[in-house]
């Protein structure tokens, strides 16, 4: 599923969208940074609270095809603005992490 699909299709917002035509292959929800470092896959959806810059250089270096802001999480200019320049998509749910990861779950 593409990342503008899973958009459309679980109600999410848009943040940063520089690939909506990227693969969603799978998912993983985690907020210790090292730890998604070291066990998200390439193409995975991740799912976080996080909302700091590092955000976006670990999604870089773990190439997922999207971060999934769960609980209305917000980002500030800065970081949105370093987000479409390294190209990560970054789209927001209003729900828990959990429920966020069930929606997810539906459409991969």
């Amino acid at each position: 599923m593409k990342v503008s699909e899973l958009i459309e299709k679980a109600g999410f917002a848009a943040v940063t969208l520089p690939d909506a035509g990227r693969e969603i292959k799978g998912a993983y929800a985690g907020d210790l940074l090292s730890w998604v470092m070291g066990r998200a896959k390439a193409d995975d959806a991740w799912i976080t609270i996080m909302s700091n810059i590092n955000v976006v250089a670990v999604a870089s270096l773990a190439d997922v095809a999207c971060v999934v802001l769960a609980e209305d999480v917000e980002l500030d200019e800065e970081i949105k603005q370093t987000a479409l320049a390294k190209e990560i998509n970054i789209i927001s749910s209003g729900m828990p992490m959990y429920e966020t990861a069930l929606e997810i779950g539906k459409f991969i």
